[in-house]
């Protein structure tokens, strides 16, 4: 039997060497290998020597440059036209926008019999060119993803070709039980950030940039410093941000108490390190270390942002308001507040409920179903 070819095409090579929360890779791992060849396709950057690369059958690289992805993109947009032309692909799955705004382009010439569009976040057809083209350009071979029901909604909304028919929500998901087997014991985890042992520690994960919401954590937990003076605050992570941080904590007088641990390679290892877990963002497309939390048994707090609020209310955590210091010093305090043993049943509460419904293997046959279902629904509209 002829295996149907499939390219998945990303805007960067951003391959982990563990991929419990990589989106396309755990695509690769949804498709049988006796029915589906797989390309994986990168439009900018490349592995270095030992690092690592799809699991798909094949990887290209095409290493366009910023400046050649702007615009027009003629010269990219013909390379990947060359490319798939060539190839005969079945199937293609956009990762982001560029490359579903490309492939709805090249896709009036190509006539691949189903493309996929994932979008992983907002505000990517805000602006009415954009959803004046896709308007034009969707068709019967589109199907489109939402990694939450919020962005599923925000697609629909739009209303520029995204309908009830073509458009999903797989929820994002994370391999569990790799995730666990990656993580530290707490004491060895403290240990490796340089963390103090006794400390209650309220932990976040996040590039700092502004729209993380770090500064509001920061100054909630200024709030309480004095109330409980065991607790302590770390931040991994790195960005723009950084040095207006630093400073902040040198403002509030939370030296020694509030500590920025900059880039971590693969962070999750030290989610144990940690006794509350939180995300401040002002806005998310998933919000995936929110996840990675549950899965170190962490209760947690977050913003109530649509993509957010869900996960938030399904672990039993507390949600706050975006940029709100009133709020979330009130959730801090709260889960302070409780006893070790309590606060150990909130993030047993986390686990179960991502067990129950972020699991893995679910995201996978929905990606199955989904490409499956399309590929017949395409063959039987053009026999």
């Amino acid at each position: 039997m002829k295996r149907s070819k499939v390219l998945q095409l990303q805007p960067d090579y951003n391959v982990k060497s563990h991929d419990f929360a990589d989106l396309a890779e755990q695509i690769v791992r949804a498709l049988p290998s006796e029915r589906y060849e797989i390309t994986a396709a990168f439009l900018r950057g490349r592995p270095g020597p030992g690092e690592p690369v799809s699991k798909a059958d094949h990887s290209v690289y095409f290493e366009f440059s910023d400046k050649s992805l702007k615009g027009m993109r003629i010269r990219a947009m013909w390379a990947l036209y060359k490319f798939c032309r060539k190839e005969q692909f079945d199937v293609v799955i956009c990762n982001r926008f560029k490359p579903v705004n490309m492939m709805l382009q090249l896709n009036r010439w190509l006539k691949i019999p189903l493309c996929v569009g994932i979008s992983h976040g907002f505000g990517e057809y805000d602006r009415f060119y954009r959803r004046s083209q896709a308007k034009r350009l969707i068709d019967k071979a589109w199907r489109f993803v939402g990694v939450s029901p919020a962005v599923k909604q925000y697609l629909l909304d739009c209303q520029c070709g995204f309908t009830e028919q073509n458009t999903y929500a797989i929820t994002n998901a994370i391999d569990i039980e790799q995730a666990e087997a990656l993580q530290l014991p707490r004491q060895q985890a403290r240990e490796k950030l340089g963390l103090d042992q006794d400390a209650r520690m309220i932990g976040a994960l996040g590039r700092l940039v502004p729209i993380k919401g770090h500064r509001f954590l920061l100054q909630a937990f200024a709030a309480l410093k004095d109330k409980y003076p065991q607790a302590q605050l770390a931040i991994i992570g790195a960005g723009r941000e950084e040095a207006r941080l630093r400073e902040q904590i040198g403002q509030l007088g939370l030296e020694g108490r509030a500590h920025l641990l900059g880039f971590q390679e693969n962070a999750l290892q030290y989610v144990r390190a940690f006794d509350i877990w939180t995300m401040p963002s002002l806005a998310e497309g998933l919000g995936l270390a929110l996840l990675e939390g549950m899965s170190g048994h962490l209760p947690v707090i977050a913003t109530n942002v649509p993509a957010m609020l869900p996960l938030i209310e399904g672990a039993g955590g507390l949600a706050v308001k975006p940029s709100d210091v009133v709020t979330l010093t009130a959730a801090l305090d709260e889960y302070l507040a409780l006893p070790d043993a309590a606060l150990q049943a909130k993030g047993e509460q986390a686990y179960r409920y991502l067990q129950e419904h972020h699991d893995i293997e679910v995201f996978r046959q929905e990606y199955l179903d989904l490409i499956d279902s399309g590929l017949s629904q395409a063959r039987k509209d053009h026999p």
